[in-house]
């Protein structure tokens, strides 16, 4: 059997929590509905580091942020750092990226042979976090209160322009590759979408699959169930200036919602085109998103924490090999996806050699149906909002987080969803919240980690203020309008002959 094609769909903020395809019984997804049908749904899939940047470099790399230096979504992802699409093209893949992957620095495709779009955020270092002025809000360029209280319906924004260039230049790569060429590498094709992140808004047939009074609300918490990383959240992103009331907390969802089932719909093309072309059954396709939206829950919405619905991803894979309408309850992470690939494109061969050790591993043989022994992941957080990073064990039903400036957190995710009740503290628990603590020191050392991001962020900042804030490295693509349709130099029939995608048979 040839090595099979690999398409990556990618959300941005998108929790499993709020979809059709992991049990929401409001939001419709019927392309993920129907993905997972086919193929393997993991149902505790994490980020690595639940912010943009840092989360998609350490899916590129296969590696913790700390190791990489992906602090936060001002940090530059190095270039002689190898990432998944570099270990692909050595396994004889043609890789393309169309849509976001938030690259911070002079190197823009991190091993893409082509790149179909610009990004949709920036390319240098104004959105690096400052840990030395901790007290001071990050700045109109990071989420505020407006976020929320500006949700509703619209005709169109810069996310929906982004998306839909997106969503059509992947479509069309996909009809490319079907068309006569002399290329026949197997593809490897990430399209990367920015919704539903906020702004909460969506087109009118989008927005109009909902019913305003249907959409649900967060469930209530106490304040004393709240954790000082949360509070600082709240006060950061102008949660606790009046508070959000119930309308405000309904809106956003609705938006959300919608958001999602816009990004369900390119989803649903992407796949289409597949099979129109017949290359749905020599395809594995891969849904996730780089993290997840609180949306509420605690008092507050983005990311920025460990908690569920900011940090659970969904991940679901339909493709040759893959049994379908099956489930993997095995805790693991975006980290994981590297090793997969690799095994997804090496067809029981060996894998590239690497250049740095990876900290995931593959999930393939649990995705066609075979057993995997660990249930356990990691991630980190190094950007705004605090002072000293956060750390994230999830074992079995246990997660559990440290920061050195906050109380320790211990969830038993399975009894407790919505995590509620703290056990850290808990004599019954205490054993298990010790040898946690224990691992997470053996494991990381904060103070070293905290010196090394204030290091980073200082030295960045004396760049940026020197190339003042119009310099990037912004993406621009290569149309090559020469070689476009018909010119002067082509034969019009040879060109209709070999641009043609014919029906299969």
């Amino acid at each position: 059997m040839s090595k099979p094609n690999i398409l990556v769909v990618m959300a941005d903020q998108l929790a499993p929590h709020f979809t059709g395809a992991y049990g929401h019984p409001l939001v419709r997804t019927p392309a993920m509905d129907s993905l997972a049908e086919r193929g393997v749904r993991f149902d505790a899939a994490y980020c690595s580091s639940p912010l943009c940047a840092p989360s998609r470099f350490s899916i590129m790399s296969g590696r913790l942020a700390s190791e990489i230096g992906a602090f936060d979504n001002g940090a530059e992802f190095v270039a002689s750092i190898p990432t998944l699409a570099h270990y692909l093209r050595l396994a004889g893949y043609r890789t393309t990226l169309s849509g976001k992957m938030h690259f911070v620095g002079p190197d823009q495709l991190h091993g893409f042979e082509e790149r179909l779009t610009t990004d949709v955020y920036p390319s240098g270092f104004a959105w690096a976090a400052n840990w030395d002025a901790t007290a001071e809000s990050p700045g109109k360029w990071y989420y505020d209160f407006e976020s929320v209280t500006d949700a509703g319906p619209v005709l169109t924004n810069f996310q929906i322009d982004y998306d839909d260039e997106v969503g059509f230049a992947a479509v069309r790569r996909l009809y490319d590759l079907a068309r006569p060429h002399t290329d026949e590498r197997p593809f490897f094709l990430v399209a990367s979408f920015t919704h539903p992140h906020d702004p909460y808004e969506a087109r009118p047939e989008w927005w109009n699959l909902y019913d305003h009074d249907d959409i649900d609300l967060p469930d209530p918490i106490g304040d004393d169930a709240v954790d000082p990383h949360t509070l600082r959240i709240r006060r950061g992103t102008g949660g606790d200036n009046g508070g959000y009331t119930e309308a405000h907390y309904r809106t956003a969802r609705h938006g959300y919602y919608a958001a999602t089932s816009y990004f369900d719909s390119w989803l649903g093309r992407l796949v289409d085109a597949l099979a129109e072309t017949g290359r749905l059954d020599d395809t594995v396709v891969i849904l996730t998103s780089d993290h997840g939206d609180m949306l509420g829950d605690r008092g507050v919405f983005f990311k920025m924490s460990f908690f569920e619905r900011s940090a659970r991803v969904p991940l679901i894979m339909a493709g040759p090999g893959i049994p379908p309408g099956t489930t993997a309850p095995n805790a693991c992470s975006l980290l994981d996806l590297l090793p997969t690939l690799l095994d997804i494109a090496s067809d029981g061969g060996a894998w590239p050699e690497f250049g740095t050790p990876v900290s995931g591993r593959s999930l393939w043989e649990l995705a066609t149906g075979g057993a995997d022994d660990v249930d356990e992941t990691v991630g980190e957080y190094m950007a705004v909002l605090t002072s000293h990073p956060l750390f994230m064990i999830r074992r079995g039903r246990h997660k559990y987080v440290h920061c050195d400036s906050d109380p320790a957190l211990l969830y038993d995710v399975e009894a407790d969803p919505l995590e509620r009740t703290n056990l850290a503290g808990h004599p019954d628990f205490a054993e298990l919240a010790a040898g946690f603590g224990q691992e997470v020191r053996a494991r990381w050392d904060s103070d070293a980690i905290r010196e090394r991001v204030l290091a980073s962020q200082r030295s960045r900042r004396v760049v940026r203020a020197a190339i003042g804030a119009e310099h990037g490295w912004d993406y621009e693509p290569v149309r090559g309008a020469t070689a476009e349709y018909v010119r002067d130099h082509t034969n019009y029939a040879q060109i209709g002959a070999s641009s043609r995608v014919s029906i299969p048979a």
